[in-house]
């Protein structure tokens, strides 16, 4: 028996690889199949089901060119209804791997459609459960992204939620091992673990959600506190319920280098996003005006569905040397399938070239605390997400999440100086570029993190003004 865990940690998503004499399973493929075929390969085996726990909302599946190039059957739970071909599974139905079995879980409660599929050893013991969205460790699925006006709350999802965690999941024995679509960083849940595994009866003593409660206590819990999902999910959601217009190669075929005159072509003539996705201080020093710095060395997918609102939108890429493919492979990942090039030879080709370059002036946590002592800084945005803010934050500023910059770009005026932090720099550094895109020209980078600006004296309280608490809970 194979048990793998393909974590990628830029989405906090677990795909699994499950194999048994010559046979395999694929659960929650990323959008990529190459890693899945490839295991199978190596082994000699031949991938015979794709299970899906559920039509996911922050990433694009790969069960469709992966059932393409293998033959696997795509398999989704009760109430997955799409547009192409699918297996629609029964509660309770079984699936030989090899020597396995592995028993479909209808859960509904994240969404109408999420199935748990828990996998019995050769020897018929339970052995572990997939348990997709519906349980994490630390956590369980947040219940609002099926919701359906006039149809279903939250409310009404939670509920369902708790009967299936109830009935479904907790009579399993204590020692089924728990492997989720998700950990920390994933906006799917609000309280994941770093932890990628656990132990269901473990679950049970730490989890909050999987205490003695009542059904109106747990609903109350699991909703309360729930920040607005990211403007993609419900975009990639879609596409997996109806399928992607291209495949994955010809995504990745149609993404070419472009020499300094075409990328600068294209640019001005498709109304391409340039999108810089190379270390933040190598974007600070110098970049392309108007492109967007969201660096492959940080959340890059989830932010990029979360500030870019088309998922057609065109993007040309200025990446590091080695890496242009990744960025269009993770772009991928979240439906942006219009990558119609990158810069070959990244920007030192432009700077070599002799075009235009645009700069951000940026501060260390030391430099940030001198110029506060000095009185030269008057307004600091804090562009972590409220309740970073709430937590603990620098005295006078003023929380400007980066999730909600579009919505907020009034509050601010160009004529204004700026300094802007978060917990890394590398969200103020996304939220400076955009900025500078649409024409904001005064703005220093604290490109230091916040233990940093803490380490260096800079004056720090959890004391939040209520009137400015209400306004950015209703943002």
């Amino acid at each position: 028996m194979i048990i793998e865990q393909i974590y990628t940690g830029c989405l906090a998503q677990g795909a699994y690889y499950i194999e048994s004499e010559g046979e395999a399973a694929v659960i929650d493929p990323l959008r990529e199949p190459d890693p899945y075929i490839e295991r199978a390969e190596r082994n000699g085996a031949k991938i015979k089901y794709i299970f899906e726990t559920h039509f996911h909302a922050d990433f694009v599946s790969g069960h469709l060119d992966l059932a393409k190039k293998t033959g696997a059957t795509i398999v989704y739970g009760p109430n997955a209804e799409t547009e192409y071909e699918i297996y629609q599974g029964k509660d309770g139905e079984k699936f030989k791997v090899g020597k396995l079995t592995i028993e479909l879980i209808h859960t509904p409660g994240h969404t109408l459609e999420s199935s748990c599929y828990l996998l019995y050893d050769e020897n018929g013991k339970p052995h572990a459960l997939f348990s997709g969205d519906t349980l994490f460790i630390g956590d369980v699925g947040r219940p609002d992204l099926a919701q359906k006006k006039g149809v279903l709350t939250k409310e009404d999802l939670a509920g369902m939620l708790y009967d299936s965690l109830r009935n479904k999941i907790m009579p399993l024995p204590d020692d089924v091992i728990v492997y989720p679509a998700h950990g920390a960083g994933s906006a799917c849940g609000k309280n994941m673990s770093k932890e990628t595994w656990d132990t269901l009866g473990n679950q049970k003593k730490t989890n909050y959600a999987l205490q003695a409660q009542t059904r109106e206590e747990f609903i109350q819990k699991v909703t309360e506190g729930l920040l607005p999902p990211p403007a993609y999910f419900a975009k990639n959601a879609q596409i997996n319920k109806k399928g992607y217009e291209k495949s994955y190669y010809d995504v990745m075929a149609q993404a070419r280098p472009l020499s300094v005159e075409a990328f600068e072509t294209a640019a001005n003539e498709t109304g391409a996003v340039v999108l810089d996705v190379r270390d933040k201080y190598a974007f600070a020093e110098g970049f392309i005006p108007n492109s967007i710095f969201i660096g492959l060395d940080g959340q890059f997918a989830p932010w990029v569905g979360a500030l870019i609102p088309d998922l057609m939108q065109p993007i040309l890429v200025v990446a590091p040397e080695g890496r242009e493919e990744e960025a269009v492979r993770r772009l991928s990942r979240v439906g942006f399938d219009n990558t119609i090039g990158y810069l070959d030879g990244g920007f030192e080709a432009w700077k070599a070239a002799g075009k235009e370059v645009d700069t951000l002036p940026y501060v260390t946590a030391a430099e940030f605390a001198e110029r506060l002592k000095k009185g030269e800084v008057k307004q600091i945005l804090d562009v972590r997400k409220p309740t970073e803010f709430q937590g603990e934050h620098v005295e006078g500023a003023v929380n400007f999440p980066l999730d909600f910059i579009s919505q907020r770009m009034q509050e601010v005026s160009p004529n204004e100086e700026y300094y802007l932090h978060c917990r890394s720099g590398y969200r103020s550094t996304i939220a400076c570029s955009i900025l500078k895109a649409r024409g904001f020209d005064k703005l220093v980078d604290v490109i230091e993190s916040f233990d940093k600006i803490k380490e260096a004296g800079v004056p720090v309280t959890d004391y939040v003004c209520p009137s400015t608490l209400k306004e950015q809970q209703t943002d």
